[in-house]
């Protein structure tokens, strides 16, 4: 693992944990989660970038699902660019399989979306601060949910 961005995951993810709000919180924890767990599983193969790892493609199938739900219920901007990111390497995933002689493009495109993905955690955090101290208040979700809508008056019925 590149220490450079491991340095990086850990103070991004510690900064969103501190200074985000949900949304913030929520993804960085993920992404980490998912750095990890992908780290564990590369432990275990010969072949780094040989072949499509089933195990890899999961982690990040699952990730980007888990970002597209969050990208659809915060109240922010950046999940959409995150989730819009990794669904740049589920593709690479993909395109490996197709086009298998490139196993430098499918190194390239799992791993030079990382550093964006956790810059971005940190900027969502950095400006929810903001938002908070210019407006005392920063709605992290969405309310768009029918669950949340009020009641119709009681009326007479015909």
């Amino acid at each position: 693992m590149n220490y450079h961005f491991l340095a990086l995951l850990v103070l991004c993810t510690l900064y969103a944990l501190w200074a985000g709000g949900g949304p913030e919180r929520v993804g960085a924890t993920i992404y980490a989660a998912s750095v990890a767990v992908t780290h564990v599983i590369r432990a275990y193969n010969d072949q780094r970038w040989g072949v499509v790892h089933i195990g890899e493609f999961t982690v990040d199938v699952v990730t980007f699902v888990i970002f597209i739900v969050i990208a659809l219920r915060a109240n922010r901007f950046w999940p959409l660019w995150v989730s819009a990111l990794l669904g740049l390497g589920v593709l690479g995933h993909l395109g490996r399989l197709v086009g298998p002689d490139f196993w430098w493009a499918y190194a390239v495109v799992l791993t030079i979306w990382s550093y964006p993905i956790v810059l971005l955690f940190a900027l969502g955090a950095f400006l929810h601060r903001r938002r908070l101290v210019r407006n005392g208040v920063d709605r992290s979700w969405v309310s768009s949910s029918s669950r949340s809508a009020p009641a119709p008056p009681a009326g007479p019925t015909a």
